[in-house]
């Protein structure tokens, strides 16, 4: 199974809002999401039967432990609100670390007894890119164990300079970083220019980054910081653990909409497949089906021509 391109075929939803302006700068929001997974080909079943977030405990100890999603399943946010509670009822979470919210916020300052809306402004959280009730209950989950919620993503105003930096270009090895161009067209739905592949993956390989180095300044000695990204932001081989310094243990669970079945029969014991990316990977029941490029095809049509 190649997984990471099935990461980013979903069009993101704070796409919508940004793809009315320029191509360049919808490009570059576009990215911003490209950690999105592919919605699943067949109707919802009933959802696996998993002791899920009891698994953890075979992944413990981890300083970073990374929870791969696909942004539009609601079953991936409540498989995040769940490890939220079991790690933090054993006083073993350092913090949550969020790409959807942009580095430089969190929660650090709230009381645990702290509102939504509070949360939401101790964030700077974008609910048209990020809609807080998917979120908001991981977040206030987080907050009301006092653990710290921070945002991880790289921030907006930064992504401009962050395509221009050709020393992105160097971070990935050279097959690693034609799997990632790969995956951005075909995420894309081949609609972007060949001339925003590379410019688009420097922005990806930065947001990796800032999301590595705020997990790193959040490590506590014998707790675990919990990492929510898409999917493709967790690889081993391509997203943030790429960026970790020597030493630093992480754990990577990938969770797939449309696998339930599969995550059942090859595991009745709850021991996920997994493969050099991963080290677990969680089926949910699949989404409704949905022609993701169809979609971005006509939000893109007003800006198909770059001013």
């Amino acid at each position: 199974m190649q997984r990471f391109p099935d990461t980013r075929s979903s069009a993101p939803r704070s796409a919508r809002a940004s793809l009315r302006q320029s191509l360049l700068l919808a490009g570059a929001l576009a990215a911003t999401l490209a950690g999105c997974a592919a919605t699943g080909p067949s109707a919802p079943s009933a959802p696996p039967a998993h002791p899920w977030p009891g698994h953890l405990q075979a992944l413990l100890p981890a300083d970073v432990l990374l929870l791969g999603e696909q942004h539009d399943a609601a079953d991936h946010q409540r498989l995040q609100r769940e490890a939220v509670q079991w790690l933090a009822a054993r006083g073993q979470l350092a913090a949550v670390v969020l790409e959807m919210a942009e580095s430089g916020h969190s929660t650090r300052s709230l009381p645990q007894g702290a509102s939504d809306a509070q949360a939401q402004a101790a964030l700077q959280w974008n609910d048209a890119a990020w809609p807080w009730k998917a979120y908001g209950p991981v977040v206030m989950t987080a907050v009301a164990a006092g653990v710290p919620v921070l945002g991880g993503n790289l921030p907006r105003a930064q992504m401009r300079a962050a395509m221009a930096d050709t020393a992105w270009d160097r971070h990935l090895p050279a097959p690693a970083l034609q799997r990632q161009h790969e995956a951005l067209r075909q995420g894309h739905c081949g609609l972007l220019p060949e001339t925003q592949i590379a410019p688009m993956a420097r922005i990806q390989i930065a947001r990796d980054a800032r999301m590595a180095q705020t997990a790193q300044q959040a490590l506590q000695p014998g707790r675990t910081v919990l990492l929510v990204a898409g999917g493709g932001h967790v690889l081993r081989s391509l997203g943030v653990p790429t960026h970790w310094p020597d030493g630093l243990v992480s754990k990577v669970v990938l969770a797939q909409a449309g696998q339930a079945q599969a995550a059942i029969k090859n595991d009745a014991n709850m021991a996920p497949t997994a493969d050099a990316d991963t080290d677990s990977v969680i089926g949910t029941p699949a989404l409704p089906p949905r022609d993701a490029c169809a979609e971005l095809r006509t939000q893109w049509r007003p800006a198909a021509t770059p001013p």
